[in-house]
Parts: C-alpha cells; sequence; structure tokens
C-alpha cells in the first residue's frame, strides 16, 4: 500500500474528523481555512481517492457524496504492517520499533494487547 500525498492525507483528514459523508464543497470549505484550493483540485483529489478505494461515493443530485471506506486507524495498521514487511528480520525490526515508543504509546500496545492477546504457543505432546 503506498501512502497518501500531502493533498490527499490533508482530504482524508477531513473526511475522518466528520465522520459522515461529505461533499466536495464540505471538504474544501475545511481545506481553505489553511490554503487556497480550487473546488475542481478538491474534486480531482476526491475522485481519485475513490478510484484507489479509500472513498465511496452516492450521487447526490448533481453532485456526489463521499464517506471513507476504512477508518485512519485502519489506515495507520496497514502503513505499519507495510513498513514492517520491508525488514529481512522482523524480530529485530519490532524490537527496534519498541525501543522508540514514548510512555504513551507504551501504554496503548498494553490495551491493545488485553483487548487482543497474544495466542499462546501451542504445547507439544508430552507422550511423543
Amino acid at each position: 500500500m503506498r501512502q497518501l500525498g500531502d493533498l490527499e492525507a490533508a482530504v482524508m483528514d477531513r473526511i475522518w474528523r466528520r465522520n459522515r459523508p461529505v461533499l466536495v464543497r464540505d471538504v474544501l470549505d475545511d481545506l481553505n481555512t489553511d490554503r487556497a484550493l480550487a473546488y475542481t483540485t478538491v474534486m480531482t483529489v476526491m475522485d481519485k481517492l475513490h478510484r484507489k478505494g479509500w472513498l465511496r461515493r452516492q450521487p447526490q443530485g448533481r453532485a456526489y457524496v463521499y464517506e471513507a471506506v476504512a477508518s485512519r486507524e485502519s489506515y495507520t495498521a496497514r502503513l505499519m504492517r507495510d513498513a514492517w514487511a520491508t525488514s529481512d528480520n522482523q524480530a529485530v525490526a519490532f524490537v527496534h520499533f519498541l525501543e522508540q515508543l514514548s510512555d504513551d504509546e507504551a501504554r496503548a500496545l498494553r490495551a491493545a494487547l488485553e483487548i487482543f492477546p497474544p495466542e499462546p504457543e501451542p504445547q507439544a505432546d508430552p507422550r511423543q
């Protein structure tokens, strides 16, 4: 999976924050508080995100309403997994990752492991 470009990420950020179907105009108005963009620029980016599978859209009058296909957290998890997969030694890469965690990140990891604990290693049959 390829990381989102700067404008794609800004568009997705606005859509994830709203957490509901949005019009291009909604996203444009949000983005224009930080920078001046043309309606057609934002429309093109949202159309590309739709074609890439990041957004779904439904016709509404003469326009489309868009919504995210996956959550921001799902996107982040995919990025993390893809980055981890690039290592020749995933165990060492994971150790380096753990060494760099902040206290808050370590607490979040512990909380996640309580929700989704690792499966225990299968025990060998002592009769064999």
